[in-house]
């Protein structure tokens, strides 16, 4: 796979990285585990302090495992955007089995080029998103636009060692043939583009590998 370890969707990418195989994979490791601990720690700094009454902008929601939690504590609907087919079909089939069918949108398509035709919502989400997205840019900056209350993150560490394990993993990738890439964009800038739309962090937490952030609107809409 040419992303980061776990990164396994993406809002702009359905190369065969991104295809059924895949999908059908990540589905069965969450009705048998739950989601990756990173992902559980996004959920649960997410919905810190409550979710009723929110709306949830899920980009490169994979099996969905962040809007349907979010869902289950209280959040009245979602959007998901995806860019892999076959990820949307199984988060859609999941949603119908736990019941949330109607209180989820699916769109197939890169979050940026879609970004005008899409809602804001209370709650914004990238979990291991921005790692397989070259512009990171516009990414950040059109999703934290959508947000009007939290916006939250999963993203690689710019550790140099993360950085050089990224070009070796990306040659692969070229020998391969694959259409993925991993791209470990600089925290730094990052994190400006989010505290100049008007957000402060709230949770901070890592790994080896993954950082998590959760932000808050500080300024209003």
């Amino acid at each position: 796979m040419a992303g980061p370890p776990g990164c396994d969707h993406s809002c702009g990418c359905s190369g065969n990285e991104f295809g059924e195989a895949a999908a059908q994979r990540s589905l069965r490791s969450y009705r048998r585990s739950g989601p990756p601990r990173t992902t559980a720690w996004l959920i649960d700094g997410l919905r810190a302090g409550g979710v009723d009454g929110m709306t949830v902008l899920d980009i490169g929601a994979g099996v969905g495992a962040v809007h349907l939690e979010l869902l289950a504590s209280g959040a009245t609907a979602a959007t998901d955007v995806d860019g892999s087919p076959a990820f949307v079909a199984v988060a859609r089939a999941e949603s119908e089995r736990r019941g949330m069918a109607d209180r989820v949108s699916h769109r197939v398509g890169d979050f940026v080029a879609l970004a005008t035709d899409i809602e804001p919502a209370d709650i914004v989400v990238l979990d291991r998103v921005v790692c397989c997205y070259p512009d990171m840019e516009a990414l950040v900056r059109l999703s934290v636009a959508h947000s009007r209350r939290r916006y939250g993150l999963v993203y690689p560490r710019d550790l140099w060692w993360i950085r050089g394990g990224s070009r070796i993993m990306n040659a692969f990738a070229r020998l391969a043939r694959q259409q993925v890439r991993a791209h470990i964009h600089p925290t730094a800038a990052v994190d400006a583009i989010v505290r100049t739309a008007g957000f402060a962090p709230l949770l901070r937490r890592t790994n080896a590998f993954w950082q998590m952030v959760v932000y808050e609107r500080t300024a209003p809409t």
